[in-house]
């Protein structure tokens, strides 16, 4: 365990605070014009999933807990949770569902992601930035409609809807960024 300063814990950082485990969704500094600077987080208690939020001063010592960041490819997911492997070492890894949350539509067979371990137990899972998705369903191209700032509603082939450019058509490959499903680009693939 190592004590840093509140100012400094960022997302995915793992802290505990009174021998339990959480890990930070979300770490904003405000520095009013009177009085102490602070810092608001955003955290998730790793052993049930419960959000919390609280606010320290910036000069706030905190424990941070020692985690084990690694790149892992996924399997696959089934009644266990979803399985991911090191590609050095061969060690398989179940996750459990709480841990991946909402980034389950992104995960992709062979994708490779950065699971936090601690204790031999994955806490947190950090995605690619982007992925590549297969658009299945979407409106027509309209003649005509080549406005750059206009975007038309799509499906992925994952099932999230995404905004795209008027010319991606169905069977149009394009890049996702996973933080907010938005279009990036049209794959170059």
């Amino acid at each position: 365990m190592a004590k840093v300063i509140a100012s400094q814990l960022r997302k995915g950082n793992v802290v505990e605070i009174d021998e339990k485990l959480y890990v930070i969704l979300r770490a904003e500094n405000f520095h009013p014009g009177k009085g102490t600077p602070v810092t608001q987080i955003d955290m998730r208690r790793i052993s049930d999933g419960v959000k919390v939020s609280d606010r320290w001063k910036t000069t706030d010592s905190v424990e941070r807990a020692h985690v084990e960041q690694s790149e892992f490819q996924f399997l696959y997911a089934d009644g266990e949770g979803y399985h991911f492997m090191n590609p050095e070492t061969y060690e398989q890894v179940a996750v459990a569902e709480d841990v991946v949350g909402d980034s389950k539509v992104w995960l992709q067979d062979g994708m490779l992601c950065h699971l936090a371990v601690h204790n031999e137990v994955a806490i947190a899972l950090d995605l690619p930035q982007k992925v590549t998705v297969e658009i299945v369903e979407t409106e027509p191209v309209v003649k005509g409609q080549t406005a750059s700032s206009s975007y038309k509603p799509a499906m992925a082939d994952n099932g999230v809807r995404v905004m795209v450019p008027p010319h991606i058509g169905v069977g149009t490959r394009v890049v996702v960024n996973t933080e907010d499903a938005t279009y990036v680009e049209r794959a170059k693939d």
